[in-house]
């Protein structure tokens, strides 16, 4: 069951490039803010749900506007390709930091090789056939890509250990950061018209990819393997990059296909388990 969460979550997330492709005449912290306050008030249902303890709101709040700034701004210091291929570290962040903060989980070479596998698939999916290459005259935004990696990393995991708290209370995350999402509207852009096709795409975007989703990750990842849960969010660019290339906003290319394989190989991987060795004694060299 968590793997189902999981496995929806990253499939509401893989429309957020393609929504997103509809407003980028807008202003990011505009579309954010409307956005993230759409999807908190689906909890209202189950306000009495809420945890409003300070630390639990801290982690919450910072996890999801901390991500989501440092992404975006991120994408004002350096171009959208290399900023995004740092900023799906996270998945291979989830695998790699969970001993750290998770007592009981620890990393075999399956868990490590399934995550490079599906980040190398990822940084296919993402490069495509861009020809980046990484300017030092771009470091801040290198810097913040891998900031929101971090962030998101941790923010997964942290639900995890501090799992005390009801799925609803990520509504009154996605509510506060969507205040302060408005707020960074007001001091850094500048509120243009809407037409009706916006409102119905942002409300879209609140609904599915940042609304359901932060509840079904929330639940994936209080309950499954996150080490399993890292290797799977790997299928996330690529299947968002198949729902552009459906709608014709993308070509098909071989690049893809490669990706295919490797983000497949490595979840695939990353979920297997190393069968612990046995010595078994020798029946004829037994003490007596």
């Amino acid at each position: 069951m968590p793997y189902l969460f999981a496995i929806a979550a990253i499939g509401l997330w893989s429309s957020l490039a393609l929504l997103a492709t509809r407003l980028n005449h807008l202003p990011p912290f505009l579309v954010l803010g409307v956005a993230l306050l759409l999807g908190g008030l689906l909890s209202l249902p189950k306000y009495r749900h809420w945890h409003p303890k300070r630390s639990i709101l801290q982690m919450g709040v910072f996890g999801i506007f901390g991500y989501h700034f440092a992404l975006f701004m991120a994408y004002r210091h350096a171009p959208a390709v290399e900023a995004n291929l740092l900023n799906y570290l996270w998945p291979l962040l989830i695998v790699l930091l969970s001993p750290l903060y998770l007592a009981g989980f620890h990393l075999n070479r399956n868990h490590i090789l399934g995550g490079v596998l599906g980040f190398s698939g990822a940084a296919t999916v993402i490069l495509g056939g861009n020809d980046a290459s990484f300017n030092p005259d771009h470091g801040l935004g290198y810097v913040l890509g891998i900031a929101a990696a971090i962030i998101w990393a941790r923010y997964s995991l942290l639900t995890r250990r501090s799992g005390d708290f009801s799925s609803a209370t990520v509504g009154l995350f996605c509510l506060l950061a969507g205040v302060l999402a408005l707020v960074c509207h007001g001091l850094f852009e500048t509120t243009p018209d809407l037409n009706q096709q916006d409102l119905i795409t942002m409300a879209l975007l609140g609904l599915g990819p940042m609304g359901i989703s932060f509840y079904c990750w929330d639940a994936a990842m209080k309950r499954g393997d996150p080490r399993t849960i890292g290797a799977l969010s790997y299928f996330t660019p690529l299947l968002s990059t198949g729902l552009l290339i459906l709608f014709g906003d993308a070509p098909l290319s071989s690049n893809v296909v490669i990706a295919v394989a490797l983000i497949s190989g490595g979840a695939v991987l990353g979920t297997l388990k190393i069968k612990a060795k046995t010595n078994k004694a020798d029946p004829q060299k037994s003490p007596a």
